[in-house]
């Protein structure tokens, strides 16, 4: 079974993180949570980077605000996709700090990269890229989609 980390740089950035955690969980997919500041924690984020995909991990989701670092250095050190989710801080710049830190990655090191506090969105790609190797991920997707297809016909209903 594949797993995702969920990483993040400090505990302030939980609230946002928790919309992966609780869509990931919600399509059954095991899920490990971490703090690992790229600026604080330079040792645990090298090792977390280097050794992840020697233990189960499938996707790496890393959240961080301010300078977020922790997303590309990740990826530098990491063969897994990482999925980057720009975190608005108390010491952001509404965020852009955040976003640019995360989207403008080099040639060769990417960084999948969601909206402003966009850890759902991080969650339904990590499912994705999951599903596309995994039948069972994949069926929760599709029925989740189906889903979200249903709210919308349903609130078009609603208007009439």
């Amino acid at each position: 079974m594949s797993k995702v980390g969920i990483i993040m740089g400090s505990k302030s950035d939980l609230p946002v993180m928790q919309e992966a955690i609780d869509i990931l969980t919600g399509f059954d997919i095991e899920i490990e949570v971490d703090i690992v500041s790229a600026h604080r924690t330079p040792e645990k984020l090298f090792d977390y980077g280097k050794h992840a995909h020697t233990r189960g991990f499938s996707v790496i989701i890393a959240g961080a605000g301010g300078a977020a670092h922790l997303p590309g250095m990740i990826a530098s050190l990491s063969p897994l996709p990482v999925i980057g989710v720009p975190v608005k801080s108390s010491n952001s710049i509404d965020g852009w700090d955040s976003i640019l830190s995360i989207l403008q990655m080099p040639g060769g090191v990417p960084v999948a990269t969601v909206a402003l506090n966009g850890a759902k969105n991080a969650g339904i790609l990590a499912a994705q890229i999951i599903g596309s190797s995994d039948t069972c991920v994949l069926d929760k997707i599709v029925l989740y989609k189906e889903g979200l297809k249903a709210k919308v016909i349903e609130s078009a209903k609603d208007l009439k």
